[in-house]
């Protein structure tokens, strides 16, 4: 073989691979300078135009698109062809939307995305084709822990610590049969294991239950775990830690919350009227116009009426003992002969009636006697039977020693 042709082909093919070589790392030099695609919405950034906007007083979804040029027949078959998949009639003020333009010489409306929860979005295309969609961010849940001493209030301890006050309305359900939480004592503690929800693993967005909390009210220790007592109806109640359900047969309290402004007194002195004795047989409970009444025990309306004196009340049967009324109401709820749950809304506060201020005055008569309330050694909830009483003692031996272990916060330890 000739030597010279021999290197000649030698030469060239090494040339050749080398230049196969660097093409290949160029390339790739090439590939790794390139801005990445990215994506907004599930369009390209790059392709569109993204305004960012929120829901003035009085918008509504058909006014935004017609000042962008999107003519009412199309704003109509876009609602109709996607009616089932988002829900664009009403907008509440102050919500973000995002309008999507094509990056063109002359942008088009491509389409609108409305914020209405951290949690999730609904978009609707207008054009090419028209669909519409909500997207829900997936949840994240973390249990957590909160303790307490009581300065002020459960709300206001809770809020100095960066907890949402929220769990307060948590709490207030749980013991609602066993704590007054309008006379909760400075210096009483608390303790509670709950669970909250996040998305984007960072953002809280609700509590979702509360596992275990451990109150001490006025000296008494009053544990509350989670347990469900019924598998088949999927009943989930709150038991202490002798298995006893928390629930009683009338709840503390016609309001979630609110201030005692009067009390049941026989030897009460007004003196709008001289100072003279007028007794009052009810409790006063003052809260903003509006606010739900619950009825504080399952039962039968028997009474819906006004009378100059009551405003506008309710009254309500509960068993051949017990009757509540509520007075003052901005509107009823029920009807007579209606049968009722604990802690069904039956009226809102109101101002009706000889009253200075918005409040629900609660009465509350035994053997037809009008009594004080508070004064009264009021039924338990049916106690658990003894076969689930002890799984239930067995099941929450874990949870009791996660709760005993929290330290209880001072509020110079905040």
């Amino acid at each position: 073989m000739n030597f010279n042709k021999y290197y000649f082909f030698l030469s060239m093919f090494l040339i050749i691979n080398i230049f196969i070589s660097c093409g290949s790392d160029i390339a790739s030099l090439i590939e790794e300078d390139a801005e990445p695609i990215t994506y907004k919405f599930g369009y390209e950034e790059s392709k569109y135009v993204f305004e960012e906007k929120k829901v003035g007083r009085g918008d509504t979804f058909g006014d935004i698109l017609e000042k962008q040029g999107i003519d009412y027949p199309l704003i109509y078959e876009a609602l109709e062809k996607t009616k089932n998949d988002v829900n664009f009639r009403v907008l509440q003020r102050g919500k973000p939307y995002t309008l999507i333009f094509t990056n063109d010489s002359i942008p088009s409306l491509k389409a609108f995305v409305y914020h209405p929860t951290i949690e999730g979005y609904s978009l609707i295309q207008l054009r090419d084709s028209i669909f519409g969609k909500t997207f829900k961010k997936d949840r994240t849940y973390k249990d957590l822990s909160a303790s307490g001493t009581i300065d002020n209030s459960l709300y206001l301890t809770l809020q100095e610590q960066s907890i949402d006050p929220l769990l307060t309305y948590y709490l207030s359900d749980i013991y609602a049969w066993t704590i007054d939480f309008f006379r909760l004592d400075k210096g009483d503690k608390f303790k509670v294991i709950y669970t909250q929800a996040y998305v984007d693993d960072t953002i809280p967005v609700e509590i979702t239950k509360v596992k275990a909390a451990y109150f001490i009210h006025k000296g008494v220790e009053r544990y509350a775990f989670e347990y469900e007592t019924d598998s088949i109806k999927g009943i989930v109640e709150y038991l202490d830690q002798d298995a006893k359900n928390l629930r009683r047969a009338f709840l503390q309290s016609p309001i979630k919350f609110g201030r005692i402004s009067s009390r049941y007194n026989l030897r009460r002195r007004i003196p709008l009227y001289g100072n003279r004795i007028r007794p009052h047989r009810g409790t006063d409970f003052a809260a903003p116009i509006g606010t739900p009444i619950l009825s504080t025990a399952d039962g039968t309306i028997t009474e819906v009426s006004y009378t100059r004196a009551n405003g506008r009340y309710v009254k309500v049967k509960h068993n051949n003992t017990y009757t509540t009324q509520y007075l003052h109401m901005q509107k009823a709820n029920v009807k007579v002969g209606q049968s009722i749950e604990q802690g069904d809304v039956i009226g809102w506060v109101g101002m009706t009636g000889n009253t200075s201020g918005p409040h629900v005055c609660y009465r509350f008569w035994k053997h037809g006697r009008e009594v004080d309330p508070f004064r009264q050694k009021l039924p338990e909830a049916k106690p658990i039977n003894e076969s689930l009483k002890k799984k239930y003692l067995n099941d929450i031996v874990l949870i009791k020693s996660q709760i005993d272990s929290v330290i209880i916060k001072n509020k110079t330890s905040i």
